[in-house]
């Protein structure tokens, strides 16, 4: 099943708890219609399941991002001082157009 970006997904959300919040007549044909997408998108029947789903995912999307985020690297360096030998990590410069590794394997947003 194809899943849908977790910006779409999160913009769903937001705008449907919105006009939940909202009682006239025209934000409730507007509710229904989102909750119709987000059913859709989730592959459930139920807009209770389809917000728990997308919240699931967002989380989980969430968390891949931030798994993913680059992290610094570093190289030792070793120098011989009239006290001993210190060791220091400095941060080794990323090449041009290095691109962060990441083993959670690919992504697919819709």
């Amino acid at each position: 099943m194809l899943m849908p970006h977790p910006v779409v997904l999160r913009t769903l959300v937001d705008e449907y708890e919105a006009l939940s919040a909202d009682g006239t007549a025209e934000a409730r044909a507007q509710e229904r219609d989102l909750a119709y997408t987000l059913c859709v998108s989730t592959g459930t029947r139920e807009v209770d399941d389809a917000l728990r789903t997308a919240r699931r995912w967002l989380e989980a999307a969430s968390a891949a991002d931030t798994a993913a985020a680059p992290r610094p690297q570093t190289t030792v360096v070793r120098r011989q001082t009239a006290s001993g030998l210190q060791q220091k990590a400095v941060p080794r410069p990323q090449t041009a157009g290095a691109r962060p590794q990441s083993d959670d394997g690919p992504r697919v947003y819709a």
